[in-house]
């Protein structure tokens, strides 16, 4: 009969002990070091993005895009955490979605922000849109407020507080032509200009929908303004691993490629970091 000692037992426990410590702590480092960073955007985003990840590849980030085709569940993915942070709203989009939907999320970082326009395939000139033309617009409450600010713009209607970002149809004092709204999603707006007489769109769903060209709008935007810059948003509780996030979001900053992609994908910026 062999006696094993119960210092030896003990021994042997304990370097298992330490070799299954080891294995874990090296497993921890693997994954972290391989850690693929996932962000959820919509399809007027993703060749840009896209870039910035072929640029992020070049320094060992690994990003993995995670397209949604409306503007509801980058945000409720990103609040069940099967996403790291998502980019294809702008600030006052991401508020007004915080607080119709209680999310834990916050701003990261701002990216472009893009100009909107008004089209039609029917009509040269805003002058020429009959009574009760039919006008498409986003049904979300900061996009129709941005929308109907520039139908005023146009003076095709008065609203009752003109600088308000978040005016509604309600608030419309004055609608001399009648104009008949039409809510949609925001994105299907670009894909509504051969129903209605008039849209309110963005150049860059314009161009994937291939409706209309975006440079023939009747009237576009001029007013460079951050406040509808596209954000990087996360959840409030978000760790940066390794500070790869932070990395991207500098990579789409400052990559001369980048800013060449949001010139031939979506036309000249009004507001890009670092100007």
């Amino acid at each position: 009969m062999i006696h094993i000692s119960n210092k030896k037992i003990l021994t042997g426990v304990a370097i298992a002990i330490i070799i299954i410590a080891g294995l874990f702590v090296w497993n921890k480092q693997r994954q972290t070091q391989s850690h693929e960073l996932v962000i959820g955007t919509t399809p007027a985003f993703t060749s840009v993005l896209n870039v910035a990840a072929t640029e992020a590849q070049k320094q060992g980030i690994h990003v993995k895009l995670v397209e949604f085709s409306d503007w509801k569940m980058p945000n409720i993915a990103l609040d069940h955490g099967d996403i790291d942070a998502n980019f294809f709203q702008h600030r006052p989009f991401l508020d007004n979605a915080i607080k119709e939907g209680h999310y834990q999320l916050k701003v990261f970082a701002v990216g472009a922000a893009s100009r909107v326009g008004l089209y039609s395939k029917k009509y040269q000139h805003l002058d020429d849109l009959p009574n009760k033309a039919r006008v498409a617009v986003p049904n979300d409450p900061v996009n129709e407020g941005r929308a109907l600010l520039l139908l005023q713009e146009a003076q095709l209607i008065t609203l009752k507080e003109p600088s308000n970002p978040f005016s509604t149809l309600q608030d419309i004092a004055n609608n001399p032509k009648n104009l008949q709204f039409v809510e949609m999603e925001g994105p299907q707006t670009a894909r509504a200009v051969d129903d209605v007489d008039l849209v309110f769109s963005y150049p860059h769903y314009l161009k994937l929908a291939k409706t209309i060209d975006p440079e023939h709008a009747l009237l576009l935007n001029k007013n460079a303004d951050k406040l509808y810059g596209i954000v990087f948003a996360v959840r409030n509780n978000y760790e940066d691993k390794n500070d790869q996030l932070q990395k991207f979001v500098e990579i789409y900053q400052h990559s001369p490629e980048v800013k060449a992609a949001l010139n031939r994908e979506i036309g000249a910026p009004l507001w890009y970091p670092g100007w």
